[in-house]
């Protein structure tokens, strides 16, 4: 829940060696992708069929 982040978090981030910058960076990224995703259940978004055949099939689509 993002009421229980604290302090000692961006500490822990902070020691893995991220800046306030980054650490900024990948809330407004994280964020975002929550956003998306949320709007993309509300209006019923269905997977793309590619997805369904895994990383691996959608590498060789991009090389024909």
């Amino acid at each position: 829940m993002p009421s229980d982040v604290a302090a000692a978090d961006a500490e822990a981030l902070r020691a893995h060696g991220l800046d306030d910058t980054a650490i900024h960076d990948a809330i407004q990224v994280i964020s975002y992708f929550n956003y998306i995703n949320r709007i993309a259940e509300g209006v019923g978004t269905e997977a793309e069929p590619e997805w369904a055949r895994g990383p691996q099939s959608r590498m060789s689509d991009t090389t024909r």
